[in-house]
């Protein structure tokens, strides 16, 4: 579940940095350096998510972007 969370932040707050450098001043190299780190987390979600519920509708929710990490953590039942 934390890793899932962490997947779901990191997805969220790496998008947000791009959004922001694409909409001020572009530099390359943010756009080179978290563009990946983004990737990774968008894809950590939907694997996650999958390996948590073992459910497909839950894995195709976790798949949109930028929030299907969020809602995959809302369907995902915290541990006893």
């Amino acid at each position: 579940m934390r890793i899932l969370r962490a997947a779901a932040l990191a997805e969220l707050l790496s998008l947000a940095v791009l959004l922001t450098n694409l909409a001020t001043v572009h530099v390359p190299w943010v756009a080179s350096l978290i563009g990946p780190i983004h990737g990774c987390a968008y894809l950590l979600v939907i694997g996650a998510a999958y390996r948590l519920t073992r459910s497909a509708a839950t894995t195709l929710l976790a798949a949109i972007p930028v929030i299907g990490g969020l809602i995959a953590l809302r369907r995902v039942k915290p541990p006893d």
